[in-house]
């Protein structure tokens, strides 16, 4: 009762414009004061501080850095001349650019919203110029930049890793062969539609062409090299990979000599501004925390759902509409704040590996991402685009659906995101 009463003054508040962060906090200590009294506010600022100090979180920023470094330095650009020779001679080939420069930036940035920000603005109203739709236009860059939450480094994979106590490094193993076939999936939606729709080719291929932009994008090439191979290969931890990031893309801006200072400082401010959100909602959700440890909720919730059920898979359908329900109203970290807490100890009861269902969270939230009313990723391509929303979501289904097959996929086949961490890890 008392989980549903927070809940009910949490969406009070939120209705009313409060910050989740502070309506969660606020929230949250209302109700300790009504279970247990005063004694425990002496202690609160100490507890949020606290939480919110954890070493792997120090790898949000500098990825959300790096992925600013890098459109402000040409390595964007770079990327997307470079897709355009590969892929721009299929049909509706700028939608194919789209989400293969998403797939790649997503390797840098770990950041759906910073993805969309920065390859949208280049490329939504390069579509609309070739006579691409508004509203398509923004569904296609929308719905590839939410495989940054999938393809590795994640930022949410990293808060799920501190909030499950998980292995950051396994969670992006795990991320890679989801993340390559939902890219195919969503191109394959993309040429589907193009078809149906006669949407114009980019360019002829041209294999001088593709030498040329290959050659030029080199230097680019060597960022997922050199963070992914750094972290995988035990070189680095998650967080140092992060910090490489940023100096191994600041090192080739230099030597591309296109590095706008302006731009940069302005994406560093934003930057700064995103990472300060999400650590204060990583505080307020140690005080979330502690309540729950104190009123045993995430073991009662455990229970309630074994007794109707302890089969891992009913579970798993049964989770995975919690989600995707969650996923309409709260964005990807409040998500995985306020309900991996709750969920742990029945994913562990029913003995679901707790990477593979990390994958399982960020995939539901990556479709929360698509879908009003908030929408986070959606409504900034919006933004970029000046579409409707309803517009852009009605263009957005077919890729909406090709990422509910992709849930399914990696929910019932675990094989899929867990063969390597099994060969990698686990052998």
């Amino acid at each position: 009762m008392i989980i549903l009463t927070m809940f009910a003054v949490l969406l009070l508040l939120l209705s009313i414009n409060v910050p989740i962060a502070i309506g969660l906090a606020v929230t949250t200590i209302i109700a300790m004061v009504l279970k247990t009294g005063t004694s425990f506010l002496i202690d609160t600022a100490i507890v949020m501080f606290d939480g919110s100090m954890k070493f792997p979180l120090i790898a949000i920023p500098l990825f959300i850095l790096a992925g600013s470094i890098m459109n402000s330095a040409g390595i964007s650009r770079r990327l997307i001349a470079f897709a355009s020779a590969l892929v721009g001679f299929i049909k509706g080939g700028l939608s194919m650019i789209n989400i293969a420069t998403s797939m790649f930036f997503a390797e840098i940035s770990g950041s759906a919203v910073a993805d969309v920000a920065a390859l949208g603005s280049i490329l939504i109203p390069a579509m609309k110029k070739k006579g691409y739709p508004g509203p398509f236009a923004a569904a296609v860059t929308s719905s590839s930049a939410s495989l940054a939450i999938i393809i590795p480094p994640s930022i949410p994979m990293i808060v799920y890793a501190v909030m499950a106590q998980s292995s950051v490094v396994q969670l992006f193993v795990a991320g890679i062969v989801p993340g390559v076939i939902g890219g195919f999936f969503l191109m394959l939606a993309a040429y589907i539609t193009a078809r149906r729709k006669n949407f114009p080719v980019e360019e002829t291929f041209n294999i001088p062409n593709v030498k040329k932009t290959a050659k030029d994008a080199a230097l680019a090439f060597l960022l997922p090299i050199i963070i992914l191979g750094g972290i995988f290969g035990g070189v680095v931890t998650a967080t140092e990979g992060a910090g490489l990031a940023v100096v191994a893309s600041l090192v080739i801006g230099f030597i591309y000599k296109e590095i706008d200072f302006k731009r940069l400082y302005e994406s560093a401010c934003e930057g700064a501004i995103q990472t300060a959100s999400v650590m204060l909602l990583v505080a307020a959700s140690v005080l979330l925390g502690e309540f729950l440890t104190i009123e045993q909720i995430p073991q009662k919730v455990a229970e309630s759902i074994i007794d109707f059920t302890n089969n891992k898979y009913a579970v798993l359908g049964i989770l995975n509409v919690f989600l995707l329900v969650i996923g309409f109203f709260l964005h990807s970290v409040a998500a995985i704040i306020l309900t991996v807490p709750i969920v742990m100890p029945l994913v562990n009861a029913v003995g679901i590996d707790p990477v593979h269902f990390g994958i399982i969270v960020t995939l539901n939230l990556a479709i929360g991402q698509q879908t009003p009313p908030v929408a986070s990723v959606l409504v900034t391509a919006c933004s970029v685009a000046k579409a409707d929303i309803w517009d852009v979501t009605r263009s957005n289904i077919s890729f909406i659906c090709v990422l509910l097959v992709l849930l399914m996929l990696v929910t019932y086949v675990p094989a899929i995101p867990m063969t390597l961490v099994e060969f990698f890890y686990r052998s």
